[in-house]
């Protein structure tokens, strides 16, 4: 077995493939966040949402890309319903209201871009 590079950050070593969502674990009745990469310029955040769970209806300041990596998820824009499987994708628009369900348990990766 090869050495564990001491420069591993946030899960994930740069310059090195990994598998993306192995990096958060479902918990029950729990959704579970793994921010993989934070500076001004954005943020990645893993998440592993339990069924049932979801994040209630808020906005952002910045446009979202949203990519479902595993399961189904409900995804409601200024009240428009969506349901996403595995591979989907939606970008969820500065400064409208959006809400997350996980209709069945899911994992996605949040990718939010800082501009304007």
């Amino acid at each position: 077995m090869g050495e564990v590079p001491s420069n591993t950050t946030k899960g994930l070593t740069p310059g090195q493939k990994g598998i993306v969502d192995s990096l958060v674990s479902y918990q029950p009745r729990s959704v579970v966040s793994r921010t993989l990469i934070s500076d001004k310029a954005g943020t990645v955040t893993l998440f592993a949402f339990d069924e049932g769970e979801g994040l209630s209806e808020h906005t952002a300041p910045y446009d979202a890309l949203l990519h479902l990596l595993e399961g189904e998820a409900e995804v409601t824009i200024s009240g428009k319903m969506s349901r996403l499987e595995q591979g989907e994708a939606i970008i969820l628009p500065a400064g409208k209201p959006h809400a997350v369900r996980a209709s069945k348990r899911f994992k996605m990766l949040l990718t939010m871009i800082r501009s304007k």
